[in-house]
């Protein structure tokens, strides 16, 4: 039986695959297929931050709101004068202080992750809005685009970017003391504290690389759409968070996977590419994230109650 619960998210990303091939001839090409990984890729990599964030049975709802601040200062790091490699650190840092920020908070002030990521959500939005004005940061080196469009022996490149950020999220959780911390903290987080395990110390470690990861998809972000903005990102958190629940997350902690959350990804992904080929109203997509997070978070509840 768990096995086949394990399994879930991958047949139904397949299901899903042919389904679509079957009902539109356009998806199963490679315009499309790229497009899809572009178009994935950012909540991808804000959701492997998320992977470890839920796990730790956290939540971040303040992940869109970094990502626009993220692509807002490294864009305008690069538009006055500061080299593309640079302006890119600039942005994945500041997700990274921000993820810091809401990790202090949390644990110094013990006020639960959904109120101080609901708060920081408003906070750091606001201050984009108040940095830029209001608006748009266009001024930025053509080469920019590279990052978010460019192609690598004609695989593109943030789909390599996402591949590294996997492998790394990977050995991070299976390999690492964090990683075992995290799903220890997870699990039962009075009972890490009574095992000596610094809680504090890496909670805060973990949101910090949660907001490293969505500086980087901040970037990304602002790489495809050549223009930093502080109105981005809005929505993602619940598309970062749909897509660890549906790749087998529980929203309790101490259950979750990488490769879980991809695919996860990947579905949500599909879902909205399939919608837009078959020409379905793009306001239904929100319909229909919702009601998935509900359709996983229930079949999780109904599992752990059987267990019990």
């Amino acid at each position: 039986m768990k096995t086949v619960q394990r399994l879930l998210p991958f047949i139904t990303l397949i299901i899903l695959v042919v389904a679509l091939s079957i009902a539109t001839p356009h998806f199963l090409t490679a315009t499309n297929l790229s497009s899809v990984v572009r178009q994935t890729a950012v909540f991808n990599i804000m959701a492997l931050g998320m992977t470890l964030i839920i796990i730790s049975s956290g939540v971040d709802l303040s992940v869109g709101s970094i990502l626009a601040m993220g692509g807002l200062m490294g864009t305008m790091a690069m538009s006055k004068g500061q080299p593309i490699l640079v302006g890119v650190l600039v942005g994945i840092l500041t997700g990274g202080l921000f993820g810091l920020l809401n990790g202090v908070l949390i644990t110094r002030l013990n006020i639960s992750p959904f109120i101080v990521t609901l708060g920081t959500m408003g906070i750091v939005r606001g201050l984009a809005l108040v940095v830029s004005n209001g608006l748009p940061v266009h001024e930025i080196p053509k080469a920019f685009s590279y990052l978010g469009e460019g192609t690598v022996l004609g695989v593109p490149f943030v789909l390599l970017l996402l591949v590294v950020c996997t492998f790394l999220v990977h050995f991070l959780l299976d390999h690492t003391r964090l990683g075992r911390y995290t799903f220890a903290i997870g699990s039962n987080q009075d009972a890490a504290i009574y095992a000596g395990i610094p809680v504090k110390f890496h909670t805060t470690a973990i949101y910090a690389i949660g907001g490293l990861l969505t500086g980087l998809a901040g970037m990304i972000e602002a790489s495809r759409l050549m223009t930093g903005q502080p109105t981005a990102g809005q929505g993602y958190e619940l598309q970062a968070i749909a897509a660890v629940v549906i790749g087998g997350g529980s929203l309790r902690g101490g259950e979750g996977s990488v490769v879980g959350t991809l695919i996860g990804g990947f579905i949500m992904g599909l879902l909205a590419n399939g919608c837009d080929l078959l020409g379905i109203n793009p306001y239904w997509q929100q319909v229909i994230i919702g009601a998935v997070i509900i359709l996983a978070v229930s079949v999780d509840e109904l599992r752990k109650r059987r267990a019990v």
